[in-house]
């Protein structure tokens, strides 16, 4: 096996796009979930109606690329609106069904053959990247080991996780953020005090899902291509599983996480295919390797659960969730 090779590849993935676009995502997670107490099983719909925003803009109505970035944003927020306004004054486990629904739906709907001029059914979109490189500043060449486009999407899409992570970070010491702590905490002893928790609520889903939207456009712009089988349920979970491996309630940790995901996929998988090619493990091929290498990691998730729970940057005061 060449080590080198798999080290390597595991360590790429620590600054990948993927990887920012994950973080990006689990962020918008931990806003809802981790400062608000608000359980969204749907974050893979944000992330699809800020991608299918965006290239719909593009493609169909010739949107520039900042044009199409708002559209995107806006869409997070509707959407945003549309589930909050008939379950946020209901039990936390309401929510969490709508969401995980109305992600399926969004899902469902762009896969629709009667919608196939506008959102490429099953096959999905593709080529609306060009503007978005169109203002690359990097000229041709090799930017450690990458060309320009893999250079320059790196550091717009970890530019753009950098700045939001200190936006949530000065919102979280914000006199807004201390009242959704309170809200995840005790809602009624909020209201009592006569805030409008609904309104928080609605406040802090907005901003989450506005961060998923973005987390779904920089998840597409390196592939230059959306497509609905990447917005599954699965895709919430690995996020939720970014979120626990990081540490609820904080800002760095949908970071941190998002990187240990990837990175240990990447490391199990290269052993694992290693393994396979030099003859080492033959009851194993490289498909099932793929599927077993999300069984390793979900193993692991268990054993920081029991052994540390509150994760790996968390606090175990954060999960005093009432």
């Amino acid at each position: 096996m060449d080590f080198g090779f798999i080290f390597s590849s595991a360590a790429g993935e620590l600054f990948s796009p993927t990887t920012a676009a994950y973080a990006l995502a689990t962020l918008g997670l931990a806003v809802h979930f981790g400062y608000a107490g608000l359980l969204n099983f749907g974050q893979a719909g944000f992330m699809a109606v800020g991608a299918y925003g965006f290239a719909i803009s593009t493609l169909t109505f010739g949107a520039p690329f900042f044009v199409g970035l708002l559209i995107a944003v806006v869409c997070s927020a509707i959407f945003a609106l549309l589930l909050g306004i008939p379950t946020l004054r209901l039990r936390a486990d309401y929510l969490a069904i709508v969401t995980i629904a109305a992600a399926e739906i969004v899902r469902y709907i762009v896969t629709t053959n009667q919608l196939t001029a506008v959102t490429g059914s099953a096959n999905g979109l593709a080529a609306f990247e060009g503007d978005f490189y169109a203002m690359n500043p990097f000229p041709p060449g090799s930017y450690m080991g990458m060309n320009n486009r893999d250079f320059f999407i790196r550091i717009v899409a970890w530019a753009v996780v950098a700045l939001f992570c200190t936006l949530v970070w000065l919102l979280m010491r914000s006199p807004w953020g201390r009242v959704l702590k309170g809200i995840r905490e005790d809602e009624n002893a909020v209201r009592s005090l006569g805030k409008n928790v609904y309104a928080y609520k609605m406040q802090a889903l907005i901003i989450g899902g506005v961060l998923g939207a973005l987390a779904g456009m920089i998840f597409t712009l390196p592939r230059g291509a959306v497509q609905p089988a990447n917005y599954g349920t699965e895709l919430t979970f690995f996020l939720y599983t970014c979120l626990l491996l990081g540490g609820l309630g904080t800002v760095l940790g949908p970071v941190v996480g998002a990187m240990i995901f990837w990175v240990v996929l990447s490391l199990t998988q290269g052993i694992l295919y290693g393994l396979i090619e030099s003859g080492a493990i033959t009851w194993l091929n490289t498909v099932q390797a793929g599927q077993l290498r999300y069984i390793l990691v979900g193993v692991a998730l268990m054993l920081l659960m029991i052994f540390r729970p509150q994760g790996v940057l968390g606090n175990k005061k954060e999960l005093a969730f009432a």
